[in-house]
């Protein structure tokens, strides 16, 4: 009857778990495209940007453009353009500059990754500097100066001037049709780019806009890979760096509350797996979406899915307490286990530095990790001095015991 009954659980708790696998692996993040919102311009820094005469400084064509149009697009920075029949676009693009670079970068879907920009800056010694870069990835050696897509008029020299605490960047593009909507990036960074390489150093802020060059009009455009790189970093912080962790210490440190050990182990890692296996759902959305290439760390996430998967098999499949697999299963389960969650919170770190995130992920997570490891080194700490009195007191016993005369009805022949 008992092993009936433990039966009918199992099957009652794979039925549970395989409608909660349906339910994640067919659940979406919703991706919101665009959004128009009051912007963030100072208005009062660029009002009268648009009556500079741009010919006192800057050579033609961008000092000769007549009816160019000027748009505030965000923060300091101002965008003054003109398109022509024949589609070409001359862009002049002005910012408050004390140091580093600013930049203008053309997307095809609203995102840094594979887009191509225009950077600016004066260096140290005064000279000016304007290089077009590939975006090809988020590391510093993945932004590619010299290369790009960008279709820069052949006949028209770039240029960069600064005119008081202003810089100016002007570049012609030459389309093959009239330009329209377009997404566009801008950033800037208070540090100079490599004396070398011309390298970037991370941008100090951002923002992605659609601007609409035939009517001038300007919205903020969603960073939906952003929100989603936000979800899929969270759910693995929750699942892999809390939740199954502490599963793993109920398990080791609290077997002296049986069964309850037992049904919390079971409850939390299999939360946790949840949790874990919907991060892996975001993560894989947010790959086919941005076409990124991180082997390491889609590699290592694969494989720490499939011990996962091989862990919550392992609850279907474990043997009786009196049956001799039961020691090899322990062993498999154990350190199956641990590998996975090594393997797991290395994968986070990895994360968090692939995306550049803040002060404030690398913070939270130091913070999450530095509490579960005092708390593991704690609660080890006492279990071995448990141990310690258990085996001090069990050969005390012993000598107590074989100290004594045995009577002598105990011997036989």
């Amino acid at each position: 009857m008992e092993v009936d009954s433990r039966s009918r659980r199992r099957l009652s708790f794979f039925r549970f778990a395989v409608s909660l696998c349906f339910l994640v692996v067919s659940w979406r993040p919703s991706i919101i495209l665009a959004a128009t919102e009051e912007l963030d311009v100072d208005v009062t820094a660029v009002a009268g940007r648009c009556n500079v005469d741009l010919s006192s400084f800057l050579p033609l064509p961008y000092g000769g453009v007549k009816d160019m149009e000027c748009k505030p697009v965000w923060n300091t920075f101002v965008l003054q353009y003109s398109q022509s029949k024949d589609h070409v676009l001359t862009v002049v693009l002005s910012a408050v500059y004390t140091m580093g670079w600013v930049g203008m970068g053309f997307s095809s879907n609203g995102k840094m990754l594979n887009s191509s920009a225009m950077v600016g800056w004066i260096n140290k010694e005064g000279i000016a500097h304007i290089k077009q870069y590939h975006l090809k990835g988020f590391r510093q050696r993945e932004v590619i100066p010299d290369k790009g897509n960008l279709p820069l008029s052949d006949n028209v020299p770039t240029v960069v001037a600064l005119r008081g605490a202003t810089l100016y960047m002007g570049f012609q593009l030459k389309f093959n049709s009239t330009l329209s909507r377009q997404y566009i990036l801008l950033a800037f960074g208070s540090r100079y780019p490599t004396a070398k390489h011309k390298h970037l150093y991370h941008h100090d802020d951002k923002t992605a806009i659609i601007f609409d060059f035939a009517s001038g009009s300007v919205s903020v455009a969603r960073d939906s890979a952003g929100e989603t790189r936000k979800t899929h970093g969270s759910l693995g912080i929750i699942g892999w760096g809390l939740i199954l962790p502490w599963g793993a210490i109920a398990a080791r440190y609290f077997r002296h509350h049986d069964p309850l050990w037992y049904y919390l182990h079971i409850g939390i890692q299999f939360t946790g797996f949840i949790i874990g296996l919907a991060a892996a759902v975001v993560g894989l959305s947010l790959y086919n979406r941005m076409h990124a290439s991180f082997p390491a760390h889609r590699g290592i996430g694969i494989f720490v899915l499939v011990l996962s998967i091989l862990q919550i098999l392992a609850f279907f499949l474990r043997p009786e307490k009196e049956s001799k697999k039961r020691k090899y299963w322990n062993w498999y389960h154990h350190w199956f286990g641990r590998i996975a969650i090594l393997l797991a919170n290395i994968n986070i770190i990895l994360g968090i530095n692939i995306a550049n995130a803040g002060n404030g992920w690398k913070g939270g997570y130091g913070f999450l990790l530095s509490t579960l490891l005092i708390a593991t080194i704690v609660l080890e700490v006492f279990l071995r001095i448990k141990r310690r009195d258990q085996n001090q007191k069990n050969n005390s016993d012993f000598q107590i015991n074989s100290s004594k005369p045995i009577p002598p009805d105990h011997f036989t022949f």
